[in-house]
């Protein structure tokens, strides 16, 4: 999707100087009216300033967020108390420009980590992307944002029935340090849609456990990771004020299939990646087994370079199985393979059956790995438990970009 547009908010991107060469660094999100607003961060004990800083914003001011300011090229990550201070600067700077009153700006931050957030380019080039506002400036926001990313990520979705004409769009970036929970990636999501806190704080943690928190690029979580949902009400609808509303459930599951959207691009973005890999395990004792176990495959260095390699090693699958945490018989584990291109399979091939490998054929095997997307599912046998994680090949471009990042 080249662009998005989203009634009531508008966007830009310019490059500041925070980023060496000129390339765009520094993005708005402003909304015409002050939003709802629902937040998710990092788990990492490193938590970033600019973390810090919005995890307290959130607390006393989810209902009248009004812009989003976001920098790249630096983290502002384990920069202690003067990393705090430039994060409510930035958003001061941020108000400022746009003539809000102090507690309006939400503020995110992406890059190399422990070096000071310089503020003279944030002071320069705010003022520059608020002059730049403008309704379709979603892509080039999105582009302002990226780091080793290699194309921005937009997504959009439009509702029907009671809420028809509502639209829930948003942009994301990220390509590495891709393992979340909450996901490794920042993503800004908007809505015109009239919706109090709670449900959509409900909506927002529904959507990110069935989207960021099913991907893995590389296993390693960053201290910046943010989804944030802006909901402006310019709609006009009456607005959903519990998730008993029969218009909640559509409206999570539009917010929700633009959240995958923007995950599935996160890994087939993922640095250096060749091969998109969908691991779907079934037969679970618990659905909370089956993530453990899928989760285990999709962040196992050796099944990764299998993918990349073209190698189908599928003992290095059912040892990631075995080490997961899920319960296991091996007796009772079905293993297959499938591959193609996005949206287009072929036939499934079984290579273990109760826990028996099967006569299978192995051209087949290596024409399956040859595809640019692979399907890994697991039968554990024991159960109702399924899940779906999305992850992809571990190669040597990925060690030259992240060998090479301060360089």
């Amino acid at each position: 999707m080249s662009n998005i547009r989203i009634p009531g908010f508008r966007a830009a991107g310019v490059a500041a100087g925070i980023k060496a060469g000129g390339h765009p660094d520094l993005a708005l999100v402003v909304s015409d009216v002050p939003c709802t607003a629902a937040a998710v961060f990092t788990q990492n004990a490193f938590a970033a300033a600019p973390v810090l800083y919005d995890r307290a914003l959130m607390r006393q001011a989810a209902d009248r967020i009004q812009a989003v300011v976001i920098n790249a090229g630096n983290a502002n990550a384990c920069t202690g108390e003067p990393g705090l201070r430039a994060a409510a600067d930035m958003a001061a700077i941020t108000e400022e420009a746009l003539s809000l009153t102090s507690g309006r700006a939400f503020v995110m931050s992406t890059g190399v980590i422990g070096v000071p957030l310089p503020l003279d380019p944030i002071r320069q080039g705010v003022p520059q992307a608020a002059a730049r506002l403008r309704e379709e400036g979603w892509e080039e926001a999105a582009r302002a944002i990226m780091t080793t990313d290699t194309f921005p990520k937009l997504a959009s979705a439009s509702l029907t029935g009671a809420l028809a004409s509502g639209v829930v769009g948003g942009m994301a970036k990220g390509a590495g340090m891709i393992h979340p929970n909450m996901a490794t990636m920042l993503a800004v999501l908007a809505t015109n849609v009239a919706i109090a806190p709670e449900p959509l704080d409900a909506a927002l943690r529904y959507a990110v456990d069935h989207s960021f928190n099913r991907i893995s690029v590389d296993g390693d979580t960053s201290t910046n990771d943010t989804v944030l949902v802006l909901a402006n009400g310019t709609l006009g609808n009456d607005p959903i004020r519990d998730v008993n509303d029969p218009r909640f459930p559509p409206f999570r599951e539009a917010l929700t299939r633009v959240s995958r959207e923007l995950a599935h691009m996160i890994v087939r973005d993922g640095e250096g990646a060749t091969k998109f890999v969908t691991v779907r395990v079934v037969g679970a004792a618990s659905d909370m087994d089956a993530l453990r176990a899928a989760k285990a495959v999709a962040n196992s260095p050796l099944c990764k370079t299998a993918f990349f390699g073209g190698d189908p090693n599928w003992g290095r699958v059912l040892a990631a199985v075995g080490y997961s945490g899920a319960h296991v018989d091996p007796r009772r584990v079905n293993l297959w393979f499938a591959g193609g291109k996005e949206g287009q399979r072929g036939p499934a091939l079984q290579v273990v059956d109760g826990g028996t490998p099967t006569d299978y054929d192995e051209a087949e095997a290596v024409h399956i790995f040859a595809q640019p997307e692979i399907d890994v599912l697991i039968d554990l046998g024991l159960g109702e438990g399924s899940t779906e994680v999305w992850t992809c090949d571990l190669g040597y471009e990925y060690v030259r970009i992240n060998a090479e990042y301060r360089t």
